[in-house]
């Protein structure tokens, strides 16, 4: 039986990444021309991290943040998420196992604002966290959204 990898595992699997592609058939029809970065899980968790209390950052700012960092045009959007999600939960796993400074994943929201409800404990636990440190969150139809969230984006990602 093949033993699962653990969330920090998966964190701390690069996968030969990051790694930089021009942009080019589907890819170029839905984002133009340029260059693409497939950012590595370990730098999208990096940024995750640094956002501080009372601040919030949307993943659209990671991924703005990752294109810089590598002189791309953009930041794949998919992977990018897929590498968020894998943070949170990384850092809900050390939590349970005792570390006390984890990845503040709950700082960490879709674009306009809202919570993700794919991370650990769902939009309930992220609404509590984030009304802990201030911030005010509200029902947006089916979603819950931190209410001037622009307000508190982290600018140094």
């Amino acid at each position: 039986m093949v033993k699962r990898k653990s969330w920090r595992e998966k964190l701390n699997d690069n996968k030969d990444l990051p790694k930089k592609i021009r942009m080019i058939g589907k890819v170029r029809a839905r984002f133009g021309a340029g260059t693409m970065v497939i950012p590595a899980p370990r730098e999208v968790n990096a940024i995750m991290k640094r956002v501080p209390l009372g601040k919030v950052i949307t993943i659209n700012e990671i991924r703005a943040a990752i294109a810089k960092k590598h002189g791309a045009t953009i930041c794949c959007p998919v992977t990018t998420g897929i590498f968020a999600w894998i943070a949170a939960h990384a850092a809900d796993e050390a939590a349970a196992d005792g570390v006390k400074r984890v990845t503040p994943y709950w700082r960490t929201l879709k674009s306009g604002g809202e919570l993700n409800p794919k991370y650990p404990g769902g939009p309930r636990r992220l609404r509590k966290l984030l009304n802990a440190e201030g911030h005010r969150v509200v029902a947006k139809g089916k979603s819950l959204v931190v209410l001037d969230y622009q307000k508190a984006i982290f600018k140094r990602a």
